[in-house]
């Protein structure tokens, strides 16, 4: 009786990790924008949204629309790679310091992880921020950023603190996914 009980436990216990992860895939949507030559997977019930002068796309949450993702692509000086742009360190303080916490705007950030990897030949920085605003709220900032034919392209994705364990996964899954070709 044990090992039937034993088994029953096991069984459910293993459909329980195999529905979420199959749930989490489910949850994103894929884009794809050939004039810039990138793609990436954005959560279901997210939409589009036009920002004029900022970033090429941006989505954000029909729910909370302060959490959004956004792609940014700048020149690169003399065609550097990313490497000698610097470490994942290196670049992920300056865009702290450059784009999420500019001087004069009251936020502070702080990159919290940073690593490296290589997709189809190309390296990419994984940034992780966690971000005061002058309100003493707090936003939870991830950060994929790559070199490709001369620009830098950062993929950004920035949700409230309060949500981050909730979100946290599907995040995750979008900045992973960002690809350039």
């Amino acid at each position: 009786m044990w090992k039937r009980i034993g088994l029953i436990v096991l069984l459910v216990f293993s459909l329980s990790f195999s529905y979420s992860d199959i749930a989490a895939a489910a949850g994103l949507k894929n884009f794809t924008d050939t004039d810039n030559g990138y793609e990436f997977s954005y959560p279901n019930g997210w939409v589009q949204v036009k920002v004029a002068n900022g970033p090429v796309v941006v989505f954000h949450d029909i729910i909370e629309p302060s959490e959004n993702i956004s792609v940014v692509i700048s020149p690169v000086p003399d065609s550097k790679t990313l490497t000698e742009l610097g470490t994942p360190g290196e670049v992920g303080y300056k865009l702290g310091k450059s784009a999420l916490a500019p001087e004069g705007s009251g936020r502070e950030a702080e990159l919290i992880n940073d690593a490296q990897r290589e997709v189809d030949g190309k390296v990419y920085y994984k940034l992780e921020y966690l971000i005061k605003l002058p309100n003493n709220k707090k936003r939870h900032n991830l950060a994929n950023v790559t070199v490709s034919r001369g620009k830098l392209f950062t993929f950004n994705a920035s949700v409230t603190e309060k949500r981050w364990p909730r979100v946290k996964r599907f995040i995750q899954d979008s900045i992973d996914s960002f690809k350039v070709y």
